[in-house]
């Protein structure tokens, strides 16, 4: 690895060969994702919601053309994704770098974007430090705290005492354990037992028992998308620990579409939180699932491609801002304090730092015209990420 004297030194270079950039017509972008690998859905997705938006607004901004440079990770790779940006700024001459679904590569790729003072936008990465990184990220996804924190308040509130947390042993699942046991216990709550399980294949039944030997009045989980929120819910049906004889509280996840054509009826019940639902009633929301679903063979819009979508309309607003000046210090200062109404609901971009402030929703799965669905059951305005946006 380049210590950081010699990437200082590279990129430099790289910024003198790009120093007549803002004569070119073209605003490249480059786009750093885990196209393959294991990761390869979620970059689609987030590809998707990225080529919604260019479809819907158009490839030209304050006079010039958009250009997209894709690249693939094949992640997580933090090293790939440092390489790459490296590469990105130097050899194609981009002027923003996005994407990122990933926390370690967008950790990896930080110091470049500050070393080529280049606009970085995190479209999904959701480890709360990622911003402090550098100066020039900005992130319109989430982060787990802004989500579990709030979750945990909202328990506590409902009339719960005791819960069990239930996570993915690996830095997400870590921060939203964390998160809302904070949340949870700052009310007053009380955590009677706490279990990882393994990232990779997890066999659930020996923890779920564990659960069941517990008693608590409620489990909080979170595990990854795919195939594990089905066969975590068919566990907790087998050994009885489902609603209401117990409140099974996650992230939103839990209750991805795809999961709940898998779990059916032991869905009944679930409560999650999210920054995003795809059946959130307003017209704009609307709108945005008929075109993500029209341009994607029916496939509904989630969490990776909201963060895809609402990362290009703040790159297309701070470029109008600028008049088309790619100047990173320019965009993020175009960036900060922007506001707008996203399909997901109001958001904007914290001035100080550089982090998303949004609705958390609280769903529960119900009956909805004979099909199970997440329900909106609350709205929580105006979240910061508690670990650090919210004490500044």
């Amino acid at each position: 690895m380049l210590k950081r004297t010699a990437v200082a030194a590279v990129l430099g270079l790289g910024l003198t060969l790009s120093a007549g950039a803002m004569a070119q017509e073209t605003i490249k972008i480059g786009v750093i994702l885990p196209y393959s690998g294991p990761f390869a859905d979620a970059a689609n997705q987030l590809q998707a919601g990225i080529d919604l938006y260019i479809a819907e607004h158009g490839d030209e901004v304050a006079g010039r053309k958009i250009e997209l440079i894709k690249r693939d990770t094949g992640g997580p790779a933090p090293d790939v994704a440092r390489r790459l940006a490296q590469e990105l700024v130097v050899r194609d001459n981009v002027d923003i770098l996005a994407g990122f679904a990933l926390t370690p590569e967008a950790l990896g790729a930080a110091e470049i974007a500050t070393e080529a003072q280049k606009l970085m936008v995190v479209m999904n990465a959701a480890t709360s430090v990622v911003t402090e990184q550098s100066p020039y990220i900005v992130r319109t996804s989430v982060t787990i705290p802004q989500l579990n924190y709030s979750f945990g308040k909202w328990a506590y509130e409902q009339g719960i005492r005791e819960a069990y947390t239930l996570v993915a042993d690996y830095g997400p699942g870590i921060d939203a354990e964390a998160s809302f046991a904070k949340g949870f216990t700052e009310m007053g709550g009380t955590i009677v037992g706490a279990d990882r399980t393994p990232v990779a294949n997890p066999d659930f039944s020996a923890y779920v028992q564990r659960v069941a030997d517990a008693s608590p009045e409620a489990v909080y989980i979170f595990v990854p998308g795919g195939a594990q929120p089905a066969a975590i819910g068919k566990a907790l049906v087998d050994r009885g620990l489902a609603p209401p004889d117990i409140k099974v509280l996650g992230q939103g996840e839990l209750t991805h579409p795809e999961a709940l054509e898998s779990m059916g009826e032991t869905a009944r019940g679930i409560i999650t939180t999210f920054h995003y639902t795809l059946e959130r009633d307003d017209p704009l929301n609307k709108a945005y699932v008929e075109g993500y679903t029209a341009a994607n063979n029916g496939r509904e819009p989630d969490l990776f491609s909201i963060g895809g979508y609402d990362g290009m309309h703040l790159i297309y607003e701070a470029l109008k801002a600028t008049n088309g000046d790619t100047n990173g210090d320019a965009l993020v200062e175009a960036a900060k304090g922007m506001a707008w109404d996203s399909p997901r609901g109001p958001m904007s971009i914290d001035p100080e730092t550089r982090d998303v402030i949004q609705t958390v929703y609280i769903r529960e799965i119900q009956e909805v015209d004979g099909e199970l669905q997440n329900v909106i059951v609350q709205e929580i305005p105006d979240v910061k990420d508690p670990l650090h946006g919210a004490a500044k």
